[in-house]
């Protein structure tokens, strides 16, 4: 093909018909001027598509982060309303209502102090943060929903670090320094286990009236109340937002 383009420049050189001849080399530059811009076009087509691969496997794996994150808060929207009904029942008690059974306020103070903590399951998000790849999802409502749940979990983090402060001024001290732990946990673990509760442990009704006279350690109850209750409304504003941008990552999967 050269030589035979070469061959037609000659010719026309030879024959001294240079006018022809700047037209050819005229046409020969835009020839080779489209070929380039057609090649340009197929590699940037061809980077496009490898640039939207890499964002559909992105998202895959944001979705599976946020499937497994919405069961962990569920599970642990569980565990704080169980330690509010714990500790709506031992308000009860400071409030004049008389103890019957002292395993069962021990058991619910017990549980009203167990420490459980939400971990974050957005590998996939953090990895585009650090990486700086973040901009490679070309969704701006995904990308907003997802830095919209990075704020809410920061408040989860913030009311749960006020209420790790209140409970060990106004729950944990109180409560170690007034009682045996020893047979308070013997009965907590043997009844979460066993769903009764074992005879043969003897708690002390003398430290639980100190307790129950305790307003230092009436506030803690309080204060476990009010900060778990606000944490609860947090996590499910992360499973209804979780929700939503699974939904919206769904949709641009399926674009293709």
């Amino acid at each position: 093909m050269i030589k035979f383009f070469r061959k037609i420049r000659q010719n026309l050189l030879s024959e001294n018909k240079f006018s022809k001849y700047l037209l050819y080399a005229i046409g020969e530059i835009i020839l080779v001027v489209i070929g380039i811009l057609i090649a340009l076009q197929i590699n940037n087509h061809n980077e496009l598509n490898k640039q939207r691969a890499k964002e559909i496997q992105f998202l895959k794996n944001i979705k599976s982060d946020l499937i497994f994150e919405e069961k962990e808060l569920e599970r642990h929207i569980g565990i704080r309303e169980g330690i509010v009904n714990s500790a709506q029942i031992a308000l009860e008690h400071f409030k004049g209502k008389p103890v019957e059974n002292i395993q069962m306020f021990n058991y619910h103070a017990f549980n009203v102090g167990i420490w459980q903590e939400f971990k974050r399951n957005n590998n996939t998000f953090v990895e585009l943060l650090n990486s700086g790849n973040f901009t490679i999802i070309s969704n701006e409502s995904i990308k907003s929903g997802l830095l919209n749940l990075d704020i809410i979990h920061n408040q989860i983090i913030s009311n749960r670090e006020h209420l790790r402060n209140d409970m060990e001024h106004y729950f944990y001290d109180p409560w170690f320094k007034t009682v045996d732990l020893d047979p308070l946990a013997e009965s907590f673990l043997f009844y979460a286990s066993k769903k009764e509760f074992d005879n043969n442990i003897k708690l002390s009704r003398q430290e639980l009236d100190r307790l129950l006279n305790d307003t230092i350690f009436k506030n803690g109850f309080v204060l476990s109340v009010f900060t778990n209750s606000l944490i609860i409304d947090d996590y499910k504003k992360m499973i209804e937002l979780n929700k939503q941008v699974v939904e919206l990552i769904n949709k641009e999967i399926t674009k293709g």
